[in-house]
């Protein structure tokens, strides 16, 4: 299996610092506000590389950490007179919510940053003691120029660098690349007591000091969106190296930025979507189909066209899935799958592998998946297989579709009244009874179910 390390710029073989395991850190939200579809690419994208490492065979530790003190929530908390852990509190539940329509599993550690005080003030402390860091008149700062490989990750220009940390009153720092580790606070506003004053953490410091905590000196992946590649990463390598002499992370992966209508999102241009937003109009199922039909790495463009696509082709897949278990669930004795269709579901599950063993290349992978689906189609279509056959077809195709966390479907509660009016309308049918057949069928219209009527007998689906 190879994957791309942004470190190295090349693709990489994996292999873990642990034989069979892997750790993964990846950057989350700071959460004063709904989480918006920037925030939705990595969420997916890590989330399915999280699910291909186990498939492969890996015990991996996952943590993404939660961001929840900041100016932006430190604002927040002031707009609506309330305390800032409460905003916080409110925007992790609702980011936990559309984690759950977007089908992502749990991490297994989510960390937050104002839980981790006492780790980020000893990192200070102890890189103080080793001369990386100093205090000015407005906090404690790194010292960049300590650390050779500064911008080692980023590999940008000394120029750019400048730009990217040029923001604002430089006067504090011994070198304009410097950045902080803990900001002074006037008494009264959010902070902590500490060895050089009270104040709060900078940003840099709580993913080092967090990563540090749950997973130790060195990780296999550490992952996040490519904006973060300068500063925030930048910066966790700089200073968890500097203390530790190891390298912070074996690979650096970031997934590629979202466009909107072909222009980069942003408020001022009104192009700026949450993903409850978008859910609401074209649903989780679609949203996470949308990103991951594309490779992690790729630009994507999202509009309406690109979403009405999304959900045409899940519903395709849909359609397969839900054709299949009909079959089965009606299926009489037929016959067993050939040598040759055997073989073609081998060949299918071996290119989807080949494509996501290709730092994980879902595009083509669900390029496989559709060339699956008409295979099936034609073999559930022909209606000759038993049972059995078409359950063999059935796991396969829940198998390669799961991988990427499609098709994951919520039990719906009012499944058995559904079904019982449908077989209620197939014995008005038998009766000849159609006046009562079209009445339970135009029933189930206004609840928004749609009715097709196949040689196995009524299929019902959402419209």
């Amino acid at each position: 299996m190879k994957l791309y390390n942004t470190l190295t710029s090349q693709k990489e073989e994996f292999i873990p610092i642990t034989h069979g395991k892997v750790s993964m850190y990846v950057c989350g939200p700071t959460v004063y506000n709904f989480a918006h579809l920037g925030n939705g690419r990595p969420l997916v994208v890590f989330d399915m590389i999280r699910r291909w490492l186990t498939y492969r065979g890996y015990a991996v530790t996952y943590v993404q950490n939660y961001t929840d003190v900041d100016d932006k929530l430190i604002a927040r908390a002031a707009e609506e007179g309330v305390p800032m852990a409460d905003i916080a509190q409110r925007f992790i539940a609702e980011y936990a919510t559309d984690s759950v329509g977007l089908g992502v599993n749990p991490a297994d550690i989510h960390p937050r940053a104002t839980e981790n005080i006492t780790e980020m003030q000893a990192m200070i402390a102890r890189l103080m003691e080793a001369n990386h860091a100093y205090v000015s008149d407005d906090g404690v700062y790194f010292d960049t120029a300590s650390f050779p490989c500064y911008g080692c990750l980023s590999k940008m220009p000394l120029d750019q660098l400048e730009e990217g940390e040029r923001t604002g009153d430089t006067s504090h720092k011994r070198n304009k690349f410097d950045f902080a580790l803990w900001k002074f606070a006037e008494a009264g506003a959010v902070g902590w007591d500490s060895p050089w004053g009270y104040g709060r953490p900078g940003w840099h410091i709580e993913c080092s000091a967090m990563a540090y905590r749950y997973l130790g000196e060195q990780i296999d992946i550490h992952a996040g969106g490519v904006d973060l590649t300068f500063p925030h990463h930048e910066n966790e390598l700089a200073q968890t190296q500097a203390l530790t002499g190891k390298p912070m992370a074996k690979y650096w992966l970031h997934n590629g930025f979202i466009n909107v209508d072909h222009a980069k999102m942003s408020k001022s241009a009104g192009n700026f979507f949450t993903i409850r937003q978008l859910a609401e109009k074209y649903g989780y199922p679609a949203l996470r189909f949308f990103l991951l039909s594309a490779h992690y790495r790729s630009p994507i463009n999202f509009d309406d066209t690109a979403m009405e696509q999304a959900k045409s082709a899940l519903g395709r897949l849909t359609t397969c899935g839900d054709n299949l278990a009909f079959y089965i669930s009606r299926a009489g004795e037929g016959r067993e799958l050939t040598s040759a269709e055997l073989a073609m579901l081998a060949a299918a599950e071996a290119d989807f592998g080949a494509a996501m063993d290709d730092d994980f290349n879902t595009a083509d992978a669900i390029g496989v998946l559709f060339k699956l689906v008409r295979e099936v189609n034609t073999l559930v279509g022909a209606g000759q297989l038993s049972a059995a056959a078409a359950t063999i077809l059935q796991d396969r195709f829940a198998l390669l579709t799961g991988l990427l966390g499609l098709l994951q479907k919520a039990e719906e509660s009012g499944d058995g009244e559904i079904d019982a009016l449908v077989a209620q309308r197939d014995a008005y049918k038998k009766e000849r009874n159609f006046a009562e057949a079209d009445k339970i069928r135009d029933r189930l219209k206004e609840m928004g179910i749609l009715l097709e009527d196949t040689a196995q007998g009524t299929k019902w689906k959402l419209g």
